[in-house]
């Protein structure tokens, strides 16, 4: 749904690994930091993904920007959404954000905070009901549509979400994250073929740019046992990701144990644990990396 330097870990078990990672990080462009100040508790998105939410202070400093210009956005409860350009070579940025006025935007951002709190299906329903508020204010508003699809999505009522897909799509036409959450309500209906089309067309419509639709497609490839090509999207998303979502890694380092190479594996559990050591995946993946540790050893002395 990929990137930074891997941490260290044992040198008998990950040194081809480490000497690849150099080379292809003399090969990207520099990255920088940038320390947004805004107000308090806003959710920061850099070329559409996600960094983070500003403290208390209003400030977030989002690490590992690549060169070049990117898009900005934020959006903070009560006040109008902004997207702006974020011009190359900026080390501090602050902006300052509007009261909304806008019903159909305030119930849009009352949802869209349901949803990414929502931990049961009571929750994701009472969700639903302030996306279907919001609609009811505004019906051509894609952004909602797409926010009620993923919680439909979550409530396994496939068909409703692909309605909404749909829907937002006849107001933009061309919407990389509605094909790219097209895509998951396919795989998850078992539509193999037509999630493969999804995911695909998220990538074009982005022009390359969707870390979502590259994790989609790299979980379709695991579906159908192709783990190599399963292993190059996920690689492709890690690196658009700028190690934002730690669990890529996770996903990477079994698929990597999938095709028995393992000091990969070790290399992504490790830079998972980097990134999220009190992760609820953490304590399994510590358990586990001796073994595959031992297992790589193995492989070395195998004539």
């Amino acid at each position: 749904m990929a990137l930074a330097v891997f941490v260290v870990v044992s040198l008998c078990s990950t040194n081809a690994i480490f000497s690849q990672r150099r080379s292809n990080a003399a090969a990207l462009p520099p990255s920088r930091s940038l320390t947004i100040t805004t107000e308090p508790n806003a959710s920061i998105w850099i070329d559409e993904i996600r960094r983070g939410v500003t403290d208390a202070s209003g400030t977030l400093e989002v690490k590992k920007i690549s060169a070049g210009h990117h898009t900005l956005r934020l959006r903070a409860m009560g006040f109008k959404e902004v997207t702006m350009p974020l011009l190359a070579g900026r080390r501090s940025l602050a902006v300052k954000l509007a009261r909304s006025t806008d019903q159909a935007e305030l119930a849009f951002q009352q949802a869209e905070d349901a949803r990414e709190k929502a931990r049961d299906d009571a929750s994701r329903q009472k969700a639903a009901e302030l996306y279907r508020a919001t609609l009811k204010l505004r019906p051509a508003y894609p952004a909602a549509r797409v926010g009620l699809a993923r919680v439909l999505l979550d409530l396994n009522q496939y068909q409703a979400a692909l309605d909404e897909i749909e829907a937002a799509r006849r107001t933009r036409p061309v919407y990389a994250e509605a094909s790219a959450v097209e895509g998951r309500i396919n795989r998850e209906a078992a539509f193999t073929d037509e999630a493969l089309r999804s995911f695909r067309r998220a990538i074009r419509e982005a022009h390359g740019f969707q870390p979502e639709a590259h994790v989609g497609l790299a979980r379709v490839f695991e579906d159908k046992g192709q783990y190599e090509d399963a292993i190059l999207e996920f690689r492709k998303a890690i690196d658009q990701l700028s190690d934002s979502e730690p669990v890529i890694y996770q996903l990477l380092g079994a698929a990597y144990e999938r095709v028995q190479k393992y000091k990969e594996a070790v290399a992504a559990y490790e830079e998972y644990l980097a990134l999220a050591p009190n992760g609820s995946l953490a304590p399994a993946i510590r358990s586990i990396i001796d073994q595959l540790r031992r297992d790589a050893a193995g492989q070395e002395i195998i004539p």
